[in-house]
């Protein structure tokens, strides 16, 4: 009889013993994940540090569709996402000069093998896009890399760079068409406003821009809420 109680009281010591270790347990977890939850937030967003500018005019004003020329073959350009770093602002057509609806693609960084999508044309009649204008090969900038309209016989609806000769097509994500350049123009993700009619600048898509580490890395930010189209022979 002696020995039948003392199994009960070894039991409930043990059970004791591990329900003290368990709740130890939990608590250093609970610890931990509170230390990992500081290092890496819920739901980081990892796009929010690229500023969203709205398109304006050298006046100011907003830039509407109508401000835009389908296959316009002056150079049209603006600031994204810091200073200094010109990106092309398209209205693509076709050789008649009517709208071209640019859907998103598949595009490959034949450097690398790697992929990603092009976000496609914005506007009315998806026509507009955006990309950099600085060539993806050594960084010439325009008026040396230019885009050429559909109706151009040297480098038909293309962009190409006079430096060494990379071209790059607007109509499937600023592809590579031809190198030296071993990958595309980095895509800047245009947002329509319908209601407005007003475009705006909101995050850049594909390899970084040539001469960046980093995006929003390496040069000054822009002041305000708008980025200034220019346009130059």
């Amino acid at each position: 009889m002696p020995q039948e109680n003392q199994n009960p009281d070894l039991s409930r010591r043990n059970f004791l013993k591990a329900m003290g270790v368990l709740a130890v347990g939990v608590g250093v977890a609970g610890i931990l994940r509170g230390v990992v939850m500081d290092i890496i937030p819920p739901n980081q967003n990892v796009e929010s540090g690229y500023p969203t500018l709205q398109l304006a005019l050298p006046n100011g004003n907003p830039v509407h569709t109508n401000d835009l020329i389908v296959n316009n073959p002056q150079i049209v350009i603006f600031n994204y996402p810091l200073q200094n770093e010109p990106n092309f602002l398209l209205r693509l057509g076709d050789s008649n000069n009517n709208d071209v609806a640019v859907q998103p693609t598949e595009v490959v960084i034949p450097a690398t093998g790697a992929k990603f999508t092009s976000p496609g044309g914005v506007g009315p009649y998806k026509s507009v896009v955006a990309s950099s204008a600085i060539c993806q090969h050594l960084g010439c900038v325009p008026p040396e890399i230019r885009f050429h309209p559909p109706n151009d016989t040297s480098y038909p609806g293309k962009i190409h760079c006079d430096c060494h000769g990379s071209t790059y097509d607007p109509y499937s994500g600023f592809s590579v068409v031809t190198g030296p350049t071993q990958s595309p123009l980095p895509n800047v993700k245009l947002v329509y406003d319908s209601t407005n009619d007003t475009y705006s600048a909101s995050l850049m898509i594909g390899p970084v821009i040539y001469g960046r580490t980093s995006d929003l890395s390496g040069g000054n930010p822009i002041s305000g809420n708008s980025t200034e189209v220019t346009t130059i022979s």
